[in-house]
């Protein structure tokens, strides 16, 4: 893809405005639609795009995959650690309005930590598949 200068500046232009509306979405989820699923998908489709537009090598420089197995991991530890916070406060699992001392605030803030556990791992998921698929025959060809 050298040699398609228009695709790579607008590409350029285009990726951070991609991550941007990304974490729009991941911190607007809890006050309308869209949340960290959403917001994951958004933020993986813009490192793939930057992947197929620039090569799996330069996007693997940007994000390892060995990072994107700790973002996963720490994602998923985020979630479940914020429902069992809320068993050992006394409530349920996933049970917000213990995480704070007025109700409403401990449930924005158990939404915000779950969103944002879900977004990082879907995020995280998604480069990694990408990264396994575009590389899945490098060995064959070369």
């Amino acid at each position: 893809m050298e040699h398609h200068h228009i695709l790579r500046t607008i590409t350029k232009l285009l990726i951070p405005i991609i991550l941007l509306f990304a974490l729009y979405v991941q911190f607007h989820g809890d006050f309308g639609p869209g949340g960290g699923f959403q917001a994951g998908v958004i933020f993986g489709s813009g490192i793939i795009l930057y992947g197929i537009v620039f090569g799996l090598d330069k996007a693997m420089a940007v994000i390892p995959p060995s990072v994107l197995r700790v973002l996963a991991a720490l994602g998923v530890l985020l979630y479940g650690g914020v429902g069992l916070t809320g068993i050992f406060l006394g409530g349920q699992f996933l049970d917000y309005s213990v995480l704070a001392a007025e109700p409403t605030k401990g449930q924005h803030l158990g939404i915000l930590l779950i969103e944002l556990g879900v977004g990082t791992t879907v995020a995280a998921i998604m480069i990694l598949l990408f990264f396994a698929f575009a590389g899945f025959n490098r060995e064959e060809r070369g």
